[in-house]
């Protein structure tokens, strides 16, 4: 799904034309993302993620009654338009400053001592992603460079599977970075609520480890992100189990803009090289 057929479903919604302010894009990658007047939708690449985003908006309401700051839905539940997921969220406040590691740590506290949720919450299953994202990128990426990642995330998969906690699992966000915080007047609140899932906690916290090493997250801020969580996550010996089955998920993530966009099809190539020759601190690019 590129930019155009996303601004054609939004037409198709009716949240275009007449009145309507002009759609802004904010994000394209596993949703088009835009903001249009005061709400912002997301449309999803599929059908079959429409079970996803009626949990994400499910999410919203549990995060809402919990007193966990978050974006909030604007309806309760999603649109299946033209085969693709829509939905309605309150714009937040502009920002007041950027977020730091910090902000992150904390909503995840209050994310992490959660109980379970009156619904039904899957596992973060990070590695089932990884054939539709490859399915998507089609023949843009070389078979051979898929073959392999489809060898890494079996691989991974039973390591992960086989995996002893430190910390009590339960609810987590699944895609713990702060780029997924927004800092408006009345403070930090999560955003991208999709991956909330219950597993071990510590895949929130392997994120920002990756993010260290891969994306050039610098020292003192990954201390200060460990320090305001109360605890480094790479003391666990199952860390690299965790950090590897990540890479994998992340890697095969860049191949679905493989067809529309230059730069992912370089970002890709890159990520399977450092894959394969076991470089752990190739640098990648975010997107």
């Amino acid at each position: 799904m590129d930019e155009g057929r996303a601004r054609d479903v939004l037409a198709a919604a009716g949240l275009t034309g007449g009145a309507a302010p002009e759609p802004a894009l904010l994000a394209l990658g596993e949703n088009a993302v835009f903001a249009v007047g005061d709400l912002v939708v997301k449309v999803g690449r599929e059908a079959a993620l429409l079970e996803r985003a009626a949990r994400e908006l499910a999410v919203a309401d549990w995060f809402a009654a919990s007193g966990v700051p978050a974006v909030r839905a604007a309806e309760p539940e999603p649109r299946l338009v033209d085969g693709h997921p829509l939905t309605l969220w309150h714009r937040l406040p502009d920002a007041v400053r950027p977020a730091g590691p910090e902000d992150l740590a904390v909503l995840l506290r209050a994310v992490h001592a959660l109980p379970a949720p009156p619904f039904t919450l899957p596992g973060r299953d990070l590695l089932g992603g990884v054939e539709r994202w490859l399915r998507l990128a089609g023949d843009a990426v070389d078979p051979a460079d898929a073959a392999y990642l489809r060898s890494r995330r079996d691989a991974y998969a039973d390591e992960v599977a086989a995996l002893t906690p430190h910390l009590p699992p339960g609810p987590i966000h699944g895609d713990a970075l702060p780029r997924n915080v927004h800092v408006g007047p009345d403070g930090p609140a999560l955003v991208d609520l999709e991956t909330v899932s219950a597993d071990l906690r510590e895949h929130d916290l392997v994120v920002m480890a990756l993010s260290h090493d891969r994306y050039g997250t610098p020292p003192a801020e990954y201390g200060a992100f460990a320090a305001a969580y109360g605890w480094d996550v790479r003391d666990w010996e199952g860390c690299a189990v965790l950090r590897g089955a990540r890479e994998t998920a992340s890697c095969a993530w860049v191949a679905q803009r493989a067809p529309v966009d230059a730069a992912a099809r370089t970002e890709f190539r890159r990520r399977v090289a450092s894959l394969r020759s076991g470089d752990a601190r190739a640098r990648w690019h975010a997107f």
